[in-house]
C-alpha cells in the first residue's frame, strides 16, 4: 500500500522526530474540527480527501470510518507506516510515502485536510504548499485549514497568521470566508495556542 517517493528528502528529520517520539504537535485523540467539519456537512461519506503530512495523527483513520475515500502522505517511512495499520481495515484507504509537497494524484480530490503540516514547513516553502493544494483539489474543491497561531519567531511550528495566509491563497485562486468565521480550536500540546480553522474553497 505505500508507495516510495523518488524526491529528495526534507531537511528536517522528521523521522528522528517520530522515533524519539518528540512530536507535541500530536493529540491523544482526533482533532475537534473532524467532528465540527462533519458535523456541519463540509466533510461527507464518499467524498476524496487527501492528508498531506499526516504524521501519526488520528485523522485518516476517523475520516475512513466515517465513510470517505482517504488518501495520506507522509515523508517519514515510521508515519507511513503506523498509517498503514490505522488504515489497514479500510480498502478504500491508502497511504503514500512521499514528500507531500511533490506528490500529485492522477485524479484531484475533493476535500484537502490540513492539520500540523502548513505550520511545520519553512515560509520559504509555503508557495509550492500553496501550488500543491491547488493542483491535488478539483475546482470547487475545498481545503480545509488549520491555521497556528504563534507570535513567537521560528519553528517548526511557524506561525500561519490570517494576514500572511490571505497573501498566500490569494483571491484569484480561493474563495476565502469571512474573518469572523475562522474558529479557533486550542492545541493542548503546545500551550493551547490556537489553530484557526478556515474552509477554502479553490475556484
Amino acid at each position: 500500500m505505500t508507495e516510495p517517493s523518488s524526491q529528495s528528502r526534507t531537511p528536517f528529520d522528521w523521522e528522528a522526530r517520530f522515533k524519539a517520539d518528540d512530536a507535541p504537535w500530536e493529540r491523544a485523540g482526533t482533532h475537534p474540527a473532524i467532528r465540527h467539519w462533519l458535523d456541519a456537512g463540509a466533510l461527507k461519506p464518499g467524498q476524496r480527501v487527501y492528508v498531506p503530512g499526516c504524521g501519526r495523527g488520528k485523522e485518516p483513520a476517523h475520516l475512513a470510518e466515517t465513510g470517505l475515500t482517504v488518501t495520506a502522505s507522509d515523508i517519514a517511512p515510521s508515519a507511513a507506516q503506523f498509517q498503514e495499520h490505522a488504515l489497514a481495515d479500510f480498502p478504500k484507504a491508502s497511504v503514500i510515502e512521499a514528500n507531500s509537497l511533490m506528490w500529485r494524484p492522477q485524479t484531484p480530490f475533493d476535500r484537502l485536510y490540513e492539520q500540523t503540516f502548513l505550520c511545520a514547513i519553512h515560509p520559504r516553502d509555503r508557495a509550492a504548499y500553496e501550488a500543491m493544494a491547488f493542483e491535488v483539489l478539483s475546482p470547487g474543491g475545498a481545503l480545509l485549514a488549520l491555521f497556528m497561531q504563534k507570535e513567537e519567531r521560528g519553528g517548526p511550528p511557524y506561525g500561519c497568521s490570517p494576514e500572511v495566509m490571505r497573501e498566500l491563497f490569494v483571491e484569484e485562486r480561493w474563495a476565502w470566508p469571512e474573518l469572523h468565521m475562522l474558529k479557533p480550536f486550542p492545541h493542548p500540546g503546545l500551550n493551547n495556542k490556537a489553530e484557526l480553522g478556515a474552509i477554502l474553497i479553490r475556484r
